[in-house]
Formats: structure tokens, sequence, C-alpha cells
């Protein structure tokens, strides 16, 4: 399941396939971390550069600087295409108000 998918339904991907998604409470420091599972392909997290972009994404907006870096080295590394759809995932996942941010 990629970012795409886990943002259209976030509580479906992770029942069914038990990986760990942003949530409410994470703060950018959590979101960080969960981004580096997915970019690494650990803590039961597929590797998958989409979804690690996307939630470094969320981190950085919740003002982690790591997120930040990670994010920038990250878009080196995919396509015009992938990065879009990582932008567009996070995008629905505030809009959903899985990850609020603050104003």
């Amino acid at each position: 399941m990629n970012a795409q998918e886990m943002a259209q339904d976030p509580q479906a991907a992770s029942e069914t396939e038990g990986l760990p998604l942003p949530t409410t409470d994470m703060s950018g420091d959590d979101l960080f971390k969960l981004g580096m599972m997915y970019s690494a392909g650990s803590g039961g997290c597929p590797m998958d550069r989409v979804s690690a972009h996307m939630i470094f994404n969320l981190a950085a907006m919740k003002g982690s600087i790591e997120a930040r870096v990670y994010r920038r080295e990250m878009s080196l590394e995919m396509e015009r295409e992938e990065i879009a759809e990582a932008q567009k995932a996070a995008r629905r996942y505030i809009d959903m108000g899985v990850v609020r941010l603050a104003a």
C-alpha cells in the first residue's frame, strides 16, 4: 500500500496491514521517526520513498528540522511524479484532520 492509498483510508490501511500510520497525537519528532521507518523499511514498515516523503512533510509542518533535511535529500532521489503523489497524500492527511497543524 502506498502513501496515496494510506491517505485515502488510513484506518483500513492500519487494520488491514498493521502498518504504523500518522495519528493526531504524533509530534513532529514522532512523525520524523515514522518517516525514518518507511525510508529504511524498518519497524514493520515497507521501504517506501513516497510514504516516507509524505510523513517527513507532515513532520516538517509540525516543526521537525530533521524531517526537512531528510525530505530534501529524499526528493533528490525521487521522480517528480512521486514527489507530487507524496504531497497530495500529505494534504489528504491534513484535510482529514488525521494530522492537525498549529494555527
